[in-house]
């Protein structure tokens, strides 16, 4: 997240490059606008590959370490023109009192403070921001030698494709909910928009459960004697294809489709093959949703009978909202109790730890640093099954595994969901980083913070920052990045 930050870096490098002070500062010491263009330039360079180092510092600790480079340069870069700036509004005031009182001043550039960092430190500001060029080409030539990718570099692996089969043996907890949803499912009512087919969703983090909780629903046997077809459909990608959805339907229904039919011709085989049947379609792992994509996509199965339902899993609430999903089930972590449970069965032979009582303390601190996620209990208990001596666990418990290549499943999982977060976003997101574990913040405090920070950008629209900062935190709130406290729990 760090790096979301260091591009924030950059863009306000960019901007300063071409800030009045700035121009001043080139007239003042007799330097080239060439000079300062060729900043830019490398600056721009650096600025273009940060998306794919992003990606790649996860499995390349060099791309890491170049990113630590990166960010020295951009920091103290950003300390140099800080200063510059402050200099010349100095300077400024100085000139303006000096007019007033009949008396000049000359800019004295040589009270701006050394950057402290590079060889150049005592030499003037033209040899340092030449010096500045230097180490940025550099890195640039790193760059190559990394083979980091300009624009959105590499993309993570979504996981695998879902199915509809789930151990259930290996289910904790839910139980409650899934009770409700079940009757949900049964009900035959009219809903209140007037449609035969109702819309569920399942909201929450990466690797709460969303999609194991829609398997149990999908194989509950009452539920499967209810419906007359049903289909289970992953979609898993981040755009919406109404064609390839259209299409994973039908042949879930065993309705024969050909490589060269179009999107009218899908839909009109889907409408007459759920016409007046009771229909149950599960859309697991949607990421996102248009308005458009998801009228589309409904307009076919409004001619199941009366009772039907979709459930759709989502890591964004606003996927669900624009589906008109009602109701809406935001999906917690799991309880202590079931946590350590689910942990007990994967991690110790025969899912009981009572024959292990020098690994079952340590266990318990394990399964407390995976707070209630049930992919990271899942992970590490799979992982510990196989490591029998205590100093084992020790190691994954005081060791980095929350952090390195070792934890394959959960931190994918959870980059995922960060790695779809706009840039500005990110940015917000990854400066929240300061906060304690398990900080509790006020909404209208941490945007003013984002504001005194510059992490707010209204970009051509004329909204008030204010109203740009409670849009990202909506969407960081939407997308289960913040959980809403609710006083008195």
């Amino acid at each position: 997240m760090a790096d979301a930050l260091l591009s924030a870096s950059l863009k306000v490098l960019f901007d300063r490059l071409a800030s009045p002070e700035l121009v001043n500062f080139i007239r003042a010491q007799k330097l080239s606008h060439e000079l300062l263009n060729k900043l830019e330039r490398k600056l721009l360079v650096v600025h273009k590959v940060l998306n794919d180092a992003e990606m790649k510092q996860f499995s390349d600790s060099l791309v890491k370490d170049w990113l630590v480079q990166v960010k020295d340069v951009a920091y103290h870069a950003e300390d140099l023109l800080d200063e510059i700036a402050t200099e010349a509004l100095r300077c400024e005031i100085e000139a303006s009192d000096s007019q007033a009182s009949g008396t000049h001043k000359a800019w004295n550039w040589e009270k701006v403070s050394t950057w402290v960092k590079v060889p150049f430190a005592n030499q003037s500001i033209k040899s340092r921001v030449m010096g500045l060029i230097t180490v940025l080409e550099n890195i640039a030539q790193e760059k190559v030698e990394f083979g980091l990718k300009e624009g959105e570099g590499e993309e993570l692996s979504p996981r695998p494709p879902s199915t509809s089969l789930v151990d259930e043996s290996s289910v904790y907890g839910r139980n409650e909910i899934k009770e409700e949803m079940v009757k949900w499912l049964l009900s035959d009512k009219e809903n209140s928009t007037g449609n035969n087919v109702d819309v569920m969703s399942i909201v929450g983090m990466g690797g709460s459960g969303k999609t194991t909780l829609a398997q149990l629903l999908y194989n509950h046997d009452t539920v499967k004697q209810h419906f007359h077809l049903k289909a289970w459909v992953c979609v898993s990608t981040e755009i919406f294809l109404i064609k390839e959805v259209t299409k994973s339907i039908l042949k879930e229904i065993s309705s024969e489709t050909k490589p060269d039919d179009t999107l009218n011709l899908l839909q009109l085989k889907l409408k007459e093959r759920v016409g007046n049947k009771k229909f149950l379609l599960v859309l697991d792992d949607v990421w996102d949703m248009k308005s458009l994509h998801w009228d589309g996509l409904r307009i076919p199965l409004l001619t199941a009978a009366e009772g039907s339902k979709i459930v759709v899993t989502s890591r964004s609430e606003t996927a669900a909202k624009i589906m008109r999903a009602v109701p809406t089930h935001h999906l917690g972590t799991l309880s202590p109790q079931d946590s350590w449970s689910l942990f007990t069965k994967l991690a110790f032979p025969n899912g009981h730890s009572s024959a292990y009582r020098q690994l079952e303390p340590i266990g318990r601190k394990i399964v407390d640093k995976c707070q209630g996620l049930p992919l990271a209990v899942k992970a590490l208990g799979s992982l510990l099954y196989y490591k029998a001596e205590k100093r084992e666990w020790e190691d994954i418990l005081n060791s980095e595994t929350w952090h390195s290549q070792t934890d394959h499943e959960i931190l994918p999982s959870l980059r995922l969901s960060y790695h779809h977060l706009s840039p500005p976003v990110k940015r917000c997101f990854a400066y929240c980083s300061i906060f304690p574990k398990d900080y509790e913040f006020d909404k209208e405090k941490l945007i003013l913070l984002w504001m005194a920070e510059g992490l707010l950008h209204s970009g051509q629209s004329n909204r008030r920052m204010e109203e740009v900062g409670d849009s990202y935190f909506n969407e960081l709130l939407a997308k289960s990045f913040f959980l809403k406290c609710i006083r008195g729990e």
